[in-house]
């Protein structure tokens, strides 16, 4: 599937593509890979679906518990969200037929400073050759994603005032 700029951002804008949500308990699928992978065998599904009609998706799975996540797949022309649509504008141009890849997307407070990962995971040739194979590569990646995210220590934030008070003292110190 090739699209152009106008478009792909005209899709985005105005939501024309196949949209699916899954929510899940962390607990039904931390302890259970078949479980997670028949998730990951659905988003995978949609995606190779929403590519034989020439159709954008964004298909989510929301991990719910005490470190929610939310996993998508997109078809876009590059690795940014649909969220960041305007932004595309500054790295293509119009008039051009561009290839889709299928982008795998990771948002969690729990993943990163920024909060969002976004990785591709196939191109439009690799998915349709076997589905089966990008199942397994998108279970590994939650799975990864989810060791991550359970991991994760939030950087602490510098205190400032310390540092102030203590030049403060010091001054007066040497006085």
């Amino acid at each position: 599937m090739k699209i152009n700029l106008k478009d792909l951002t005209e899709k985005i804008e105005n939501e024309d593509y196949l949209q699916d949500l899954e929510t899940v308990k962390y607990g039904d699928i931390s302890k259970s890979k078949k479980k997670l992978r028949e998730y990951a065998d659905k988003m995978i599904k949609e995606a190779v679906a929403a590519l034989k009609h020439n159709s954008l998706i964004q298909t989510q799975l929301a991990v719910t518990g005490q470190r929610p996540a939310t996993f998508a797949l997109e078809i876009n022309i590059i690795n940014l969200p649909y969220s960041n649509y305007k932004k595309i504008s500054n790295f293509f141009e119009d008039g051009i037929d561009y290839d889709v890849n299928v982008y795998f997307e990771t948002r969690s407070d729990y993943v990163n400073v920024s909060k969002f990962r976004i990785d591709q995971l196939a191109t439009e040739k690799e998915l349709l050759a076997d589905p089966d194979a990008m199942t397994d590569i998108l279970t590994d990646s939650i799975i990864e994603k989810l060791k991550v995210i359970r991991e994760y220590q939030k950087p602490e934030k510098k205190d400032t005032t310390k540092k102030a008070s203590t030049k403060k003292n010091e001054k007066t110190e040497k006085k």
